[in-house]
């Protein structure tokens, strides 16, 4: 009896391109007996596929549960079509053409196969440190358009092979359709240059004289996946130093390449989640308990008065060959100075670094875009992204519940200032860059333009409207100003609150707790201790907010902890705060009698709600930070000297209700805290009961509120020991805590946030006026 076959169109959406998605639907086809084909399109993948019924729908529950382990199906089609004549399954050329929604996927580190071909001798591919297959090596750092093929990648200029060619065309191999594919005889090579650009050494030689420099304690640039990284021994602390002065930067923790997961637990303490996270194939950097003796002897210097380690391994085969010559932990910090976007180019790397670096380790395929390395840390028992960069970027987020009143258009969202991401947005899916960095630097706003351009190529996007800060004299606000298609502010902690319900797929009613430095708000108060109610709805209201203390010199209180300070204890005891000692050790005289002045009359002394400037302040009474070199030093100094103590106590502050909004009173809390310290409390004490009063200030106005799901967002909640305090405590309560993992806490969640509040709130985007700069 002949079983009558039956042809089904298949369409896959999702991360499916760069996964070895097409070999693996041509092995599971044959393995069926299926006839047909598959390909990449704008889309996604596109199969058809002839047998029997029965057949067809074991091939598609095998494609569901056997995919690649990269892959990820966000959306599987099916329609029946008529059957053609075919003698088998094949891989076909991709199409061009239709909506795009491919998933670019990131580039991921060598698999165990390709590290081992690249330390076997007897291996053709032996030592050639851009060896990778289907399951590893660059994506998103090579593409410069989709489909991801051959052709739409900087890999285009290297021709394969005829060997490199078998086994692109073997579909028993792994290498099979792997797009970067390449060997010593037809891929990019290494050289090894000096500070003005000279060949010193090419292949293996290069790596060998690379490792011998940093021996001698040189500074080496090396061209990693998404841009250069400045490289020194971790141990030599002349070295160290010598990199701080030249980089500028003079006390924010370096991050550290280690050779190997053994290496690395000599120097640190490492759970099995945090494990997990440095072994992954994204290989962020990640924030470790350093061990109080290294074994290793990493210098002082690489983070001063830090209790942990920022720490990865090899991302790239060329890290591998580096560090199995050098052997021991190498600072790995971006190749930039303070402020600017990452060198991706040689010439450039040449210009830009060349007073920095004394060597540069290269290599001739070209870096498209610029992406740093990721940071994460286990918070709560799970991993939180501090900066999402390479091995995420830019893997799509799916929003939860209905498109809302902006329909279904495409939506660009342009972010904050600091730590900048964009993202797009195409029906529920989001797509947000890489980190992008601070846009009040030049080269960082440029980065910023070709990345919009990048995403919106990509996807050929027809942007319904950009959402922005409201903020009006941030880059990205007036960037949408400026633009002639219609914008849309969102407040700065609605960001925050929606970009943590986004990546939770929550769509409700519901509490947000947005604690940061610096939030725009019309009012004009600096807000940055908020808490957030939404209905579900139409509706976000502001429910509560810390009580608000003036910033003498506005931003230049953030960079001096000592004036927060200034204008905490001004509000609390008037002129006389300045009789006080603890704050006249802070000032000189003729300080004082300025800031005295300023306060007074109120000049330039904004108003801020700064839960991040209230951290500033607390630090700079403790002693642990007068003045800060990088964003988060004193907030950090205060976590830090918490840790060290294991004081449970709390102390008293007021909540204070007026028409339904709620505020939270400090100064109890003000002069508990200064009474401690003149009677000679511990510093670590009262900053263990400082962040201690802080949970239970959180804890009042969530009852207060009433709502059972939490959302903590905002920098504030990078504080390990808080947010899991924070979180515990609510929990213990009854509430459903929710805290991100997908996007940084910081701003460089906030594009997503922008996204999610503008596809779901009802208020419809207002066209730019011309000539307009205004966000209000």
């Amino acid at each position: 009896m002949t079983v009558k076959a039956e042809r089904w169109a298949i369409d896959i959406n999702g991360v499916v391109q760069g996964v070895g998605f097409r070999p693996f639907i041509l092995r599971l086809a044959q393995h069926y007996d299926l006839t047909g084909w598959v390909a990449n399109n704008s889309q996604g993948v596109h199969i058809e596929a002839q047998g029997p019924a029965d057949s067809l729908r074991e091939f598609l529950d095998g494609i569901r549960r056997e995919k690649p382990p990269h892959a990820e199906i966000l959306e599987l089609q099916v329609q029946r079509i008529a059957c053609h004549m075919e003698e088998a399954f094949s891989i076909r050329t991709s199409k061009q053409g239709g909506l795009r929604s491919a998933t670019l996927l990131p580039d991921l580190a060598p698999c165990d196969a390709c590290l081992s071909e690249m330390f076997d001798p007897a291996n053709h591919r032996f030592h050639y440190p851009f060896t990778n297959c289907t399951n590893c090596g660059p994506r998103f750092s090579i593409v410069e358009s989709l489909p991801y093929d051959r052709a739409n990648t900087s890999m285009n200029s290297f021709p394969m092979c005829p060997q490199c060619k078998g086994e692109y065309r073997d579909s028993a191999n792994r290498r099979f359709h792997a797009e970067p594919n390449a060997c010593p005889t037809c891929g990019p090579q290494l050289q090894l240059l000096d500070n003005q650009g000279q060949t010193l050494a090419t292949t293996e030689d290069g790596i060998r004289l690379a490792a011998s420099a940093l021996c001698r304690g040189d500074i080496v640039a090396l061209k990693s996946v998404g841009g250069f990284q400045l490289l020194v021994d971790a141990t030599n602390t002349k070295a160290v130093r010598r990199l701080r002065r030249r980089k500028q930067r003079p006390a924010k923790p370096f991050a550290l390449l280690y050779p190997d997961i053994e290496s690395l637990r000599a120097d640190c303490h490492i759970s099995t989640q945090e494990e997990a996270l440095l072994c992954s194939q994204a290989r962020p950097i990640v924030l470790l308990r350093s061990k109080k003796k290294s074994l290793s002897g990493i210098s002082p210097q690489v983070a001063p008065e830090n209790p942990n380690l920022g720490a990865m391994l090899p991302c790239s085969g060329l890290h591998h060959l580096l560090m199995s010559e050098f052997k021991r932990p190498v600072v790995a910090t971006s190749g930039n100075l303070a402020g600017e976007p990452i060198c991706t180019e040689n010439a450039e790397a040449i210009e830009r670094l060349g007073g920095i670096a004394d060597l540069f380790l290269v290599h001739d395929r070209t870096i498209v875009r610029p992406i740093d390395d990721s940071v994460a840390r286990i918070i709560g028992g799970q991993p939180q992204l501090l900066r999402r960069a390479r091995g995420y970027a830019p893997l799509p987020i799916e929003l939860p519940g209905p498109g809302g009143a902006q329909g279904a258009g495409d939506l660009l969202a342009v972010g904050a200032n600091l730590k900048n991401t964009v993202a797009i947005c195409r029906g529920s899916t989001v797509y947000c860059s890489q980190h992008i960095g601070d846009l009040d630097e030049r080269r960082s706003s440029a980065v910023f333009e070709q990345t919009i351009g990048d995403l919106t190529r990509f996807y050929d996007l027809q942007i319904e409207s950009v959402l922005c800060d409201l903020h009006p004299t941030y880059a990205s606000s007036r960037w949408a100003a400026a633009e002639s298609r219609p914008y849309r502010p969102v407040q700065h902690h609605v960001a925050h609150f929606f970009s943590a319900m986004a990546e939770h797929k929550h769509h409700g009613s519901a509490l947000g707790i947005c604690w940061d430095g610096t939030g725009y708000g019309q009012d004009g108060v600096i807000r940055g201790g908020e808490f957030l109610l939404w209905n579900g709805g139409d509706q976000v209201r502001h429910f509560a907010s810390l009580a608000p203390f003036p910033l003498p010199g506005g931003d230049t209180a953030i960079r001096q902890p000592r004036r927060s300070a200034a204008g905490l204890l001004h509000t609390a005891f008037g002129t006389a705060a300045f009789t006080r000692s603890t704050l006249r050790a802070l000032f000189k005289p003729e300080e004082i009698r300025i800031i005295a002045r300023m306060l007074d009359r109120n000049l330039n002394s904004p108003l801020c709600t700064s839960v991040g400037r209230l951290f500033d302040a607390v630090a700079a009474l403790l002693g642990l930070a007068g003045q800060t070199t990088f964003e988060g030093q004193a907030a950090m100094a205060v976590e830090f000297a918490a840790q060290r103590s294991r004081r449970l106590e709390h102390y008293p502050f007021e909540c204070i209700e007026n028409n339904g909004e709620w505020t939270l009173g400090w100064q109890p809390m003000l002069a508990a805290m200064l009474e401690e310290q003149a009677a000679g409390a511990e510093v670590e004490d009262i900053a263990s009961a400082f962040q201690n009063t802080l949970v239970e200030m959180v804890v009042a106005l969530a009852v207060k509120a009433s709502h059972e799901q939490i959302f903590l967002s905002g920098g504030v909640f990078q504080n390990r020991v808080l947010t899991e305090a924070t979180a515990s405590a609510l929990t213990g309560r009854g509430f459903d805590v929710h805290t991100h993992r997908l996007v940084p806490p910081n701003d460089g969640g906030i594009a997503l946030g922008q996204i999610y509040y503008g596809r779901t709130v009802g208020a419809t985007a207002r066209p730019a006026e011309e000539g307009s700069t205004q966000c209000a």
